[in-house]
């Protein structure tokens, strides 16, 4: 069941990624987040709230959550910006709280709130080095639109 409060300590990762100012949805286990840095329009942070360094250290209760926050995460990116294909991302390499990197991919470039936006990588892996210019402004634009077509979104 999705919930609309946030975790009461926010994790090392999820505070790296800007919460609790960056999060889109927040669920029992887990927390979606704008990616600051867009590497492609509506990049976000999938974060775990339980204290786990791996994957396998997740609890079964948030294995099962994460079925449907994946199934909303698609939904709400799908009905946003039409991505061409997604990725999930599970890197690690520097922040060690269980999360992923959630990449919306493009063919062509997209226009958003007057900027164009462009998938460096594609059709090969993601380029994260490689990210579109934003402020403060144009992500709290990208969130809210994010936000708006949320399943089960009253917006």
């Amino acid at each position: 069941m999705t919930t609309h409060s946030t975790p009461a300590d926010f994790n090392a990762t999820m505070r790296k990624f800007g919460a609790p100012q960056t999060i889109i949805r927040c669920y029992r286990y887990w927390s979606v987040l704008l990616r600051p840095a867009q590497a492609t329009l509506g990049a976000l942070v999938l974060a775990a709230h339980e204290p786990a360094k791996a994957f396998s250290e997740l609890s079964p209760a948030s294995f099962t959550e994460l079925h449907e926050v994946t199934q909303h995460i698609e939904t709400a990116l799908a009905q946003a910006f039409h991505y061409d294909k997604i990725n999930f991302l599970m890197l690690m390499m520097v922040d060690p709280d269980v999360h992923f990197h959630v990449i919306p991919r493009y063919a062509q470039p997209k226009q958003f709130a007057d900027q164009e936006f462009i998938d460096a990588g594609w059709p090969a892996m993601p380029n994260l080095g490689q990210t579109n210019i934003t402020d403060v402004t144009a992500n709290r634009l990208i969130m809210e639109h994010i936000q708006s077509c949320w399943p089960g979104s009253d917006a």
